[in-house]
């Protein structure tokens, strides 16, 4: 319990040198080339996944078995897969598939994570010791046998790995939150705010969460990698998009075939995508965790 003096001096505390400057104070450049190449290759993939309609040569669902796994040229520059179709093209248009499945997952998962955990933080006792042991229980669940169970009931697609995905992916952001939602709870200014009055709502909204956004963007930036990769794996293995879609996993899928006679593109070219991005998140969210760590120092 706060005494009288303690509560007089905080209400006339200054605020904002307890504050930290949250996401506008997150320097994204300076971190060196290879952190610059990676926010370039991402947004070339995001560019590619935009205007897939516009720069793909060919339809990537358009058959032609009289060119089946044709090799590069200048008509496919890439080569054709076993069923005829422009691999270059399907890659473009797999980008769309391949990006707004992890951004999905990693919205819906941080938006809820952040939500759970910061409430667990903030309420403390029975409230905290039930959300903690809740997400600690969908932790140690495996987000692919998850999503193979729901897939199993709800059919296969994007929609039932995604929501599957997203739901094992929660307690990554939940658990972050609650740990550095603690910690930014015990600092003098959330005192000062309650002292004057404020509601925990009014305070989570406008101060704490904001200053531990930064944090939580890292975090999403490298979870973005892993949903790409699981949402990919699951493709492979038939549980997610389904073909003629285009798709990384499910192309990888249809080149194994293709490898055996010889044809290493159809197979090799989405895999390059996939590590590709997989690596370009990680560094990036890398980077802007240790941009935070400096920051924090």
């Amino acid at each position: 319990m706060t005494s009288p003096a303690t509560a007089a001096d905080a209400a006339h505390a200054p605020l904002a040198p307890f504050r930290r400057p949250g996401l506008r104070g997150l320097r994204l450049f300076g971190q060196g080339p290879l952190f610059a190449l990676s926010v370039a290759v991402l947004a070339v993939l995001v560019l590619v996944a935009a205007l897939a309609p516009v720069i793909a040569p060919y339809d990537p669902e358009a058959l032609d078995l009289s060119a089946s796994l044709v090799g590069t040229s200048g008509d496919h520059l890439l080569g054709t897969d076993q069923s005829g179709r422009d691999i270059l093209s399907r890659l473009i248009h797999g980008a769309r598939t391949g990006l707004l499945g992890p951004l999905l997952v990693v919205a819906f998962s941080t938006a809820l994570g952040t939500v759970l955990g910061a409430v667990a933080a903030w309420r403390g006792g029975w409230t905290d010791t039930f959300l903690s042991r809740s997400m600690d229980l969908v932790f140690a669940i495996p987000g692919l046998l998850l999503a193979i169970l729901l897939v199993a009931v709800a059919g296969s697609g994007m929609t039932a790995p995604v929501v599957a995905m997203a739901v094992a992916y929660t307690p990554y952001a939940g658990r972050l939150v609650r740990g550095i939602a603690r910690q930014e709870k015990a600092r003098p200014y959330i005192e000062s705010y309650r002292v004057q009055g404020w509601s925990g709502w009014t305070i989570c909204l406008r101060h704490l969460l904001p200053n531990i956004a930064p944090t939580v963007l890292a975090q999403s930036a490298m979870n973005f990698g892993y949903a790409l990769m699981d949402l990919a794996a699951l493709s492979f293995l038939g549980f997610g998009v389904q073909p003629p879609t285009a798709d990384w996993g499910a192309m990888i899928n249809d080149g194994q075939a293709a490898v055996l006679q010889g044809a290493m593109l159809p197979a090799l070219a989405p895999s390059a995508c996939i590590v590709l991005a997989v690596v370009a998140f990680g560094i990036v969210g890398e980077g802007l965790a240790d941009r935070i760590a400096r920051r924090e120092r």
